[in-house]
């Protein structure tokens, strides 16, 4: 064994290393960020902002029962409640605002009073849930079953005897439960909300790798040739952004090929809206792409630091995980990066099943995004390099 000779080529390993800085930090705050991300969504220090599942609960009984557990629902740190009638509630189930919604049928107080003391059957509670959102279904269930027994049994009885008679209790209701699918009652399929994350993602990173290629064409001299052709500044960005463009929905197109045929995915809405959301999305990829390009000075340090970016724009986006589970405040923030209103509106055209208007505003916000990506690299884009 050549023992000098294998201390040489470690020593060679370890100074390639650490002097490429820029991979080395990469390498080192991508794992860190991400690890950080999902610490703080997922309670951090005892984070107490943590995300509430947004529901609803349509009393149509308005009685003294269905309005205590209203209050109850309504000071629970476990959800977000808003008050509804049965046909907001069932629209914002299936748009993907709310994830459950709750409803007391009329004279639920007194026929759950009866029930739980024999004399009568039990009302039936409807609960809709948003079937990529089973969980909270379940949870709601739960907080449900808790403050209902609690209130009806206060009814039932009174002061300190109902705290001790419920322990005992059987549940006075019957819960019926419904996953709000598409008016076309196209089943959910937990694919379609993979694809849509995963495409989102991918996309994105093929605009980083021809943002870096043109950075290569400069630090490789080939810039020199390619500005001695006959086009000018216009017509070179231009054809990058239209070439982009069209290499994006290619992948596009063979992924989502892959998962009608493979995996069953549909489009249940509107055809015409997924064709722009596609269209949209892979525009704003090439406007990111040349973003890159023109303001990056290396392509090594554009790679790591597009990187970053694109994989904390996907983690708030929405396509790791649900962004119901995120902090109140962001929440609010996601609302502003472009990878969310994208999963949203693929959501929305594909087992959601929603109309052409459900596109409207992630096409806006997609569009928009892409012309200020456009902007940024026409303004900072160096011709004469």
């Amino acid at each position: 064994m050549n023992v000098r000779a294998i201390r040489a080529l470690i020593k060679n390993d370890l100074r390639i290393f650490l002097t490429d800085r820029r991979a080395m930090i990469v390498g080192i705050l991508v794992p860190i960020l991400i690890a950080a991300f999902f610490g703080y969504v997922f309670g951090g220090n005892g984070n107490g902002d943590t995300g509430k599942i947004p529901m609803a609960l349509v009393d149509e009984d308005h009685g003294a029962v269905s309005s205590a557990i209203a209050a109850d629902f309504a000071v629970e740190p476990l959800v977000a409640l808003r008050r509804l009638d049965r046909a907001q509630a069932e629209q914002q189930v299936r748009s993907g605002k709310l994830q459950v919604a709750a409803l007391l049928p009329q004279n639920f107080g007194a026929d759950a009073t009866r029930a739980l003391q024999g004399d009568a059957v039990k009302p039936r509670v409807e609960l809709l849930i948003d079937p990529s959102q089973v969980m909270s279904g379940r949870v709601v269930e739960g907080l449900f079953a808790e403050h209902a027994i609690h209130e009806i049994s206060k009814a039932a009885f009174s002061g300190d005897a109902a705290s001790g008679l419920e322990r005992g209790l059987t549940i006075p209701y019957a819960i019926a439960t419904t996953k709000v699918t598409s008016p076309a009652k196209i089943p959910y399929n937990g694919y379609a909300h993979s694809f849509a994350g995963m495409t989102t993602q991918f996309i994105l990173f093929a605009g980083i790798d021809a943002g870096i290629l043109l950075l290569l064409t400069r630090e490789r001299g080939i810039w020199q040739r390619l500005r001695s052709a006959p086009l000018g500044k216009t017509d070179f960005l231009l054809a990058r952004t239209l070439a982009t463009t069209l290499i994006s929905l290619f992948q596009f197109t063979v992924i989502y090929c892959a998962a009608i045929g493979i995996f069953g995915v549909r489009i249940g809405g509107s055809a015409l809206g997924f064709a722009a959301l596609a269209v949209a999305l892979c525009v704003l990829n090439a406007a990111f792409g040349l973003m890159l390009a023109s303001i990056g000075r290396s392509a090594g340090a554009t790679r790591g630091i597009a990187m970053v970016v694109t994989l904390l724009l996907v983690m708030i986006g929405g396509a790791w995980v649900p962004s119901f589970v995120f902090p109140n405040w962001l929440q609010r923030a996601s609302l502003a990066a472009p990878t969310r209103w994208a999963v949203d509106g693929l959501d929305a055209m594909t087992w959601r099943g929603l109309g052409f208007d459900a596109a409207l505003g992630p096409l806006l916000v997609l569009g928009g995004s892409a012309v200020v990506c456009l902007a940024i690299a026409i303004w900072q884009f160096r011709w004469e390099d």
